[in-house]
């Protein structure tokens, strides 16, 4: 028979956890009892790390080492060094930093694991803002550097990065991230967010390309430095469905941006890959350049 007089050191419940942490298609109830910090993960169908998690951290790979026993479902892991394997309901594993895992098959991944979650999972080490994120990048790329050769398109990339930084300063946005042709900014206005990304899409034609956009508005989730969380793949996964020239934005933009002058039309329903549900985006219609909010 439990006693519930034990005092706690001696008996934990993970009804009462120290705390727990909440991703998208993961939950952690996680105690430190005895000096060690002991975990209950559950993992649902579909749940990636590097769909789910790794836009929250930002590493390449999830570093944290993972002992623990498996009670259910069946996890696979791909390591850093190329190494896979998979493991399942009384299994237990040793999982080395640097790896990947998904959820294999429809049954929820259920784990004890000793050391806990990532710390850098924790809540108390995440900020959350209200922010809009904005993507772009520019179309036909490749295509474009092959006809142009590298020296020519090195020059246009150049050219093209400064006028966009130059643009996305004036309506105050900041950069979080560029790899290539892409960027990646957030704002704290969803109209300025729009209004610089149409001004974008009509300087870069004086360069001879085109870009595509794509605009959220959602809690973003900071660590290190560095933005993640769903907003921000519900973000860059909008702006790959947009063409060339076009920036759609989700229902969310179009709550907020009510009244502020913007012309919207329905652009239909998406799947995002990795976000729950279908998105019902906005296309926006062009406005004369220049404006600001």
């Amino acid at each position: 028979m439990t006693d519930d007089r034990l005092p706690s050191p001696y008996v934990r419940r993970f009804s009462s956890p120290d705390e727990e942490i909440d991703l998208e298609d993961l939950h952690s109830k996680v105690i430190t009892i005895g000096g060690i910090k002991v975990s209950y993960d559950t993992q649902l169908p579909g749940w990636r790390w590097r769909t789910h998690v790794q836009p929250v951290v930002g590493t390449d790979w999830c570093e944290a080492h993972h002992v623990g026993v498996i009670l259910s479902g069946q996890m696979r892991w791909h390591l850093r060094d190329g190494t896979e394997f998979s493991a399942g309901p009384m299994d237990i594993v040793d999982v080395p930093p640097g790896h990947d895992a998904w959820v294999v098959g429809d049954e929820p991944f259920i784990r004890l694991s000793w050391g806990g979650v990532e710390g850098r999972l924790s809540p108390r080490d995440l900020e959350r803002v209200l922010a809009t994120v904005l993507f772009i990048d520019v179309v036909d790329s490749t295509s474009l550097a092959a006809s142009r050769g590298d020296r020519a398109w090195k020059q246009l990339v150049a050219d093209y990065h400064r006028r966009t930084r130059e643009i996305v300063e004036r309506f105050r946005g900041t950069e979080v991230d560029a790899v290539g042709d892409g960027f990646f900014f957030v704002f704290d206005s969803p109209a300025r967010a729009v209004r610089c990304a149409e001004a974008l899409v009509q300087a870069v034609r004086h360069l001879g390309i085109e870009i595509r956009a794509g605009a959220h508005t959602g809690e973003v989730e900071t660590v290190e430095n560095k933005a993640g969380g769903l907003a921000v793949v519900i973000g860059a996964r909008i702006g790959g469905l947009a063409s060339a020239s076009e920036i759609l934005v989700s229902g969310t933009v179009r709550d907020l941006t009510a009244g502020s002058g913007l012309r919207l039309e329905p652009a239909g329903e998406h799947e995002l890959k990795g976000v729950p549900d279908r998105w019902l985006l906005y296309r926006v219609v062009p406005s004369s350049p220049g404006s600001e909010e």
